[in-house]
């Protein structure tokens, strides 16, 4: 018999299936180890020595893999095919190592690319070593990561207090969203001109063309910059006859675009589907661990987590086999697309995403997916398909309308498909983040027949104002291009990357776009200002290649983490001297713009003058909760203003609208009560009805909005499937116990057998009784087990497994168990020692409590007097305990 490790217990019992009765398939649960959260894990002055820890969770994990090792022939390590995956491969080899269990047994590593019978096989019939040089770079980057982590954060937060943590590449995608509002809040609008003419053709046949030459000089943009200038161009083009000057017809391709990697993936995910990088990533990773068809689970996309652009030769002829049966031979290409990937390690070059059976069309698969799934499975599959087909083709024309002198000259464009190809099945999202002229798009006009010398009358002549606009604030889809063009993090790491921004509410996504809070600008600030280095995009770039120079066994991992150290060492140890005033100072300075704009006018206010005393010089200060703006003359002037609004979401303008009032939503159907959306002391809620002052019993239905969800794109289902929460799921298929999902004051969760697992990525309102069964096996808890009843009241101890490990519970009594007690060989007699141990003194205190008012009573019949006399004794008594205590 052979041991499988793989991480997810989904995959774990597919395999299971594949490989039969000869291999015992378990999940590793992801990383069965981590370096603990504390100072000391990464030592650099011991050549970069580091502490790894099994955490209570995967306790359990690890013992189930060491037992089956026990009698076991061999081990087979069949992680996901990336850095992650060999990493955690290689803690399980370790840890299986240093219990003795891999003596005179063979240790392979198993990759596949997608979770089908005949891919598993293949794999397994070629296993290979462990790839010593991924992991490497895993240990480069995590090291690196901790360094930068443990060592800049209390620098931080000494010097900048209410921040929360510094991360290396966290930090530098913070930098681009706050320099991007920087520019947005420097930007000044320029005013310019466009002039368009519509003329006829004969018959009625208008077309529209726009100026391009006056007075024989070509124009751009900006030429025209005020409306007088626009009137002498109308003046002009009103002066004289027009006539065709030049016809430019051609015929342009389209090429399709290769299959998706995951950074595109996001990209598209997010531009039509509006599905956040992290939710894009929790839907791919359901479709890649498979769905049940027909009563056997099957993997429906290939590995997620990719940068490379390639197929595989078997995927690229059943495209175009599909192509020719369904759409015909028109639309194949005489030869498969082959693409390259740009990547520079070729060892993450893996398989593009794509489908693993391209027939399995996405209206096949309505009935096993749910509705986020079936959205993705559709990109996907319309991606892979078009990839293969032939381009498109469009007829572009361009005609020059032009007076007898060529003084004015203007132009005419359109074009029409000629041949559809790709189109077919699948068209590009418009990326609406790059801000463009007014009439650089003419796709799908049709210009009518025209020929040279035709004469044309001037029918109408248009100027039109504009304003250039600002740059645009980032959305999940322009940011991830933006790290993936600079080198910034990897395929696997973007969702996470952005995820950590907004649980530091560092930044805030409203309306599919980022907005800076002010914590996450003065926190860019500083590191700009102090550690610039170290959030430049270029050296974060130079950095990750050196990890993929590891990777690729050009580098020593411990070369490159000595260089960084000690130059970033350094760096912190210079900055520890400097005193807060000199780091406000400079804040104070760099952020002024920000915190005291200039005024438009010249009779406005010094934004800088205090409003209370008149006199003080406003500038930023910092707290003991963070920074504020405050007077320079406190304390004599007591004026503070918040950098933020306080609340949920600071900053954000769909909650500033909150502040007067509720928004009303819609009204419940099954109710007929209002659905509305407030904002409490505590955050962002939504409510069904309202408070009723004659029935003072209802109370209104309410419920959180989940972590970094905005107000601002709260739709009135979503709002009605929160306040559906708590909501049965199913029962457990082991023990048939209902599982629940709900909102608490901590997050989303999962409720089973009165133990409570947080939802971290998948949403309550839809998660479903599978998902759920795996997240509540990943999460490594047990369900509370009956030891026995107590003797005295007869209530059961339980026995639990928590954070810190096994306890037992009576009531509201606890008890951890001895470390040398192992929770299998708890019995009721040593359980019922322990809880008699820690049991709280119950009735003592009754007793007590019923003996006062017996005391009492003869005094409250005595006379007036006397009472006031007993009660001065205790008081000065106190009183003068109280003056001893003071000296």
């Amino acid at each position: 018999m052979h041991v499988v490790v793989v991480e997810s217990p989904a995959k774990a019992k597919t395999i299971n299936k594949y490989l039969g009765p000869e291999f015992k398939v378990l999940a590793s649960y992801g990383h069965i180890r981590d370096l603990p959260s504390k100072d000391g894990s990464v030592r650099p002055d011991e050549d970069f020595a580091m502490d790894w820890e099994i955490d209570a969770r995967s306790a359990k994990q690890v013992k189930e893999i060491a037992d089956a090792m026990k009698g076991a022939d061999g081990l087979y390590l069949a992680t996901d095919p990336d850095r992650e995956g060999e990493a955690i491969a290689w803690h399980v080899r370790e840890v299986l190592d240093k219990k003795k269990l891999l003596k005179d047994k063979t240790v392979k590593r198993v990759v596949f690319n997608e979770i089908t019978k005949t891919a598993i096989l293949e794999a397994f019939s070629h296993p290979r070593e462990l790839d010593d040089e991924l992991v490497d770079a895993y240990m480069a980057r995590r090291a690196l990561d901790y360094l930068v982590g443990f060592t800049l954060s209390p620098v931080l937060w000494r010097k900048l207090p209410g921040s929360r943590s510094a991360g290396r590449v966290q930090s530098v995608a913070l930098r681009l969203l706050c320099e991007r509002e920087t520019e947005i809040e420097a930007f000044r609008p320029q005013e310019y001109w466009s002039v368009d003419s519509q003329f006829d053709t004969g018959k009625g046949i208008l077309v529209q063309a726009h100026l391009t030459h006056l007075n024989g000089d070509k124009l751009d943009k900006m030429s025209l910059k005020t409306e007088a200038d626009a009137k002498r161009a109308q003046a002009a083009i009103e002066s004289g006859p027009f006539s065709v000057a030049k016809i430019e017809k051609k015929k342009t391709r389209r090429n399709p675009p290769p299959p998706f990697t995951t950074s595109t993936l996001q990209q598209d995910a997010a531009r039509k589907l509006h599905f956040s990088a992290k939710k894009t990533m929790q839907v791919a990773q359901r479709l890649y661990e498979g769905v049940n068809i027909g009563g056997e689970t099957v993997g429906l996309i290939t590995y997620m987590r990719t940068d490379g652009v390639t197929m595989a030769g078997e995927a690229m002829h059943a495209c175009r086999a599909l192509i020719s049966k369904s759409y015909g031979e028109a639309y194949l290409p005489d030869q498969p697309r082959v693409y390259k990937t740009k990547a520079k390690n070729a060892q993450e070059a893996h398989e593009a995403i794509r489908p693993t059976d391209v027939t399995r069309k996405p209206k096949d698969m309505s009935g096993h997916l749910d509705a986020d799934q079936m959205k993705l499975y559709d990109l996907i599959w319309k991606r892979t398909l078009a990839c293969q087909m032939e381009p498109v083709v469009l007829d572009q024309v361009a005609v020059d309308i032009a007076q007898a002198e060529h003084t004015v000259v203007m132009r005419a464009t359109g074009s029409m498909i000629a041949f559809d190809g790709f189109y077919r099945v699948y068209s590009e999202a418009r990326d609406d983040d790059v801000v463009t002229d007014d009439n650089d798009s003419e796709d799908g006009r049709i210009l009518p027949d025209m020929t040279e010398g035709q004469a044309l009358k001037l029918n109408e002549v248009l100027p039109e104002q504009h304003f250039t606009q600002p740059p645009p604030r980032f959305s999940e889809a322009s940011l991830v291009k933006k790290l993936e063009e600079l080198g910034i993090g990897r395929p696997s790491t973007y969702a996470s990357i952005i995820s950590v921004l907004q649980d530091r509410n560092y930044v805030t996504l409203d309306k599919r776009r980022f907005f800076p809070e002010d914590r996450g600008r003065l926190v860019t600030t500083f590191l700009t200002s102090f550690f610039e280095r170290y959030v430049e995009y270029g050296f974060t770039a130079d950095l990750e290649e050196k990890l993929d120079d590891i990777s690729g066994g050009r580098i020593a991992w411990k070369t490159v983490l000595e260089e960084f150290w000690r130059n970033f060492s350094a760096a912190v140890e210079g900055i520890k001297e400097l005193r807060v005033r000199e780091v406000l100072d400079t804040l104070d300075e760099v952020l002024a713009p920000h915190f005291f704009p200039a005024p438009e006018n010249e009779n406005d206010a010094d934004p800088r003058k205090c409003p209370t005393c008149g006199d003080g010089r406003l500038s930023l200060k910092l707290g003991k909760f963070g920074a504020f703006i405050g007077c320079s003359h406190y304390p004599e002037c007591r004026f503070t203003r918040p950098l933020v609004s306080p609340g949920n979401g600071d900053g954000d303008p769909a909650i500033a609208e909150l502040e007067s009032g509720p928004k009303v939503l819609g009204t419940d159907p099954a109710t007929n009560l209002e659905v509305s959306l407030r904002k409490g002391p505590y955050g962002v809620y939504v409510q069904l009805g309202d408070i009723d002052p004659e029935d003072k019993k209802f109370k209104p239905k309410r419920s959180s909005l989940p972590t970094g969800e905005s107000p601002a794109e709260l739709t009135f289902e979503r709002a009605l499937g929160l306040l559906s929460l708590p909501r049965k799921i199913g029962p457990h298929p082991e023990d048939q116990q209902m599982i629940s999902a709900g909102m608490g004051r901590f997050g989303p969760y999962l409720q089973y057998a009165g133990m409570y697992v947080s939802l971290k990525e998948d949403d309550p309102v839809h998660v479903g009784l599978n998902r759920a069964v795996t997240l509540i096996a990943e999460s490594g808890k047990s369900p509370p087990l009956e030891v026995g009843k107590h003797p005295d009241d007869k209530k059961p101890i339980l026995l639990k497994v928590g954070r810190w490990g096994p306890f037992i519970t009576h009531g509201r009594d606890r008890a951890n168990l001895p470390k040398d007690l192992d929770k299998d060989n708890l019995t009721l007699e040593k359980a019922i020692e322990l809880i008699n141990a820690k049991a709280k003194p119950k009735k003592a205190p009754k007793k007590a409590a019923e003996k006062k008012p017996a005391a009492k009573k003869p005094a409250a019949k005595k006379p007036a007097a006397k009472k006031t006399a007993a009660k001065k004794k205790p008081a000065a008594k106190k009183k003068a305990a109280s003056e001893e205590a003071t000296s």
